[in-house]
């Protein structure tokens, strides 16, 4: 059932587009209300293991090597970070404790030198 009131959208190819390109789309309505066409594009997901197996492009595999060791680097960068604040903040830690020793050991001396001389 359509009503008169709803829109129908259709996607209608603009170019034909070649293996691993992105298509883009027209959307026509049906309805004597709308504004200009929308152009929308649209890719089909491929992931990247996929694509090594269909491919024995040179090229191709170099990018897809590139890519993955992209996401180890950025993986073992964040992981370096994570270790890298945990040390810094046992640090702090570990120097507000001596800190608050030594502020009492200061107070300690300081009451004694008063004692003393007073």
């Amino acid at each position: 059932l359509i009503s008169p009131n709803m829109t129908i959208f259709v996607f209608v190819p603009l170019s034909p587009a070649s293996a691993g390109d992105m298509q883009a789309y027209q959307i026509r309505s049906s309805t004597t209300t709308s504004s200009l066409p929308q152009t929308v594009v649209m890719t089909s997901p491929v992931s990247i293991a996929s694509q090594t197996t269909k491919t024995d492009d040179p090229q191709m595999k170099r990018e897809i090597r590139l890519a993955k060791q992209q996401v180890k680097a950025a993986r073992e960068c964040r992981r370096k970070k994570k270790e890298y604040v945990k040390c810094l903040e046992n640090r702090v830690a570990v120097l507000e404790n001596q800190n608050k020793t030594l502020i009492g050991q200061l107070k300690t001396l300081k009451d004694l030198y008063c004692v003393k001389t007073g």
